[in-house]
């Protein structure tokens, strides 16, 4: 996620991080941020999970989620939409394309 925390700080957003699912959980309810960009493999719990928990949860169910794995499968998408995230990014990014898909859902939160 080194590039995409690149990319966004050079573009003027402030970026917080978190590698574990259970702190991206304590961290969004505390910073309640403009958009979550979500791994889908973190070392504690799934990425699916988090974006349940996030989505189940009233304090950050609004804030827009979108899934960013290496790891896509047929089918991983859906499954990412179904968990509740808003947007879905494979890698190797395309940076053109993820930029606009960042600024989408930032225009569309705030």
């Amino acid at each position: 996620m080194k590039l995409v925390n690149d990319l966004l700080e050079f573009h003027g957003h402030q970026i917080f991080q978190a590698t574990l699912g259970a702190d991206a959980l304590r961290m969004a309810r505390e910073l309640h941020p403009d958009l979550i960009l979500l791994n889908l493999r973190l070392p504690d719990m799934s990425g699916l999970d988090v974006a349940r928990a996030l989505k189940a949860d009233a304090a950050t169910r609004t804030v827009p989620v979108v899934a960013v794995t290496a790891f896509a499968m047929r089918g991983d998408e859906q499954k990412a939409r179904a968990a509740g995230c808003d947007g879905y990014v494979t890698k190797p990014i395309r940076i053109q394309a993820f930029l606009h898909t960042v600024e989408t859902f930032l225009a569309s939160s705030g």
